[in-house]
């Protein structure tokens, strides 16, 4: 499979389709996560409705992102216990890419960040314009899988030069979930 997907595709293939087919990990990374909104059975509920649902099964999210996500996210966040659990976060200032990587199976890569104009459920006129593929191409999938990884990992932090913006953002981090 190898679907280049635009702007409503985006959502309604990786958001609706392939995110919630994840049986083992789900790793996720974008520049900016906001409290993103998804229609669930003609209601529209949080997207961390998803992953709670994705944490009962021991499905292992990660979310990668570069800024504190805004209060509304975190109020969202507080409806969903299960997501202290099973969800891990991460910020690291340098981080611009989007991606899903589901079982390492299936990958997206492409402009669209965790938001409800980048993958939500928005009209038309609310939505930016997207772009991206959708692939379990195995070559595709591992390379995606890695870069991920590596920034999981801290292997640029040593020579990043931002360093000193991952503890301020962490301490934040650390503050909202705990509140």
């Amino acid at each position: 499979m190898f679907e280049f997907v635009t702007d409503r595709e985006i959502y309604l293939k990786l958001i609706c389709r392939e995110i919630p087919k994840a049986r083992r990990f789900l790793w996720l990374a974008t520049s900016d996560l906001k409290d993103l909104y998804v229609d669930r059975h003609g209601k529209m509920v949080p997207f961390l409705e998803l992953l709670s649902r994705l944490c009962g099964k021991r499905v292992e999210l990660r979310i990668l992102h570069a800024k504190n996500p805004g209060p509304r996210f975190w109020r969202d966040y507080k409806r969903y216990p299960a997501l202290d659990e099973g969800l891990e976060m991460m910020l690291c200032p340098r981080v611009h890419l989007k991606s899903a990587i589901i079982d390492g199976e299936v990958v997206y890569t492409g402009s669209a960040n965790l938001t409800g104009a980048g993958v939500g459920a928005k009209s038309p006129d609310r939505r930016n314009f997207e772009s991206g593929l959708i692939t379990d191409e195995p070559v595709i999938v591992e390379q995606v899988m890695e870069q991920f990884d590596a920034i999981w990992r801290g292997s640029h932090c040593k020579t990043c030069q931002r360093k000193e913006y991952c503890a301020e953002y962490e301490d934040i981090l650390n503050t909202q979930s705990a509140l």
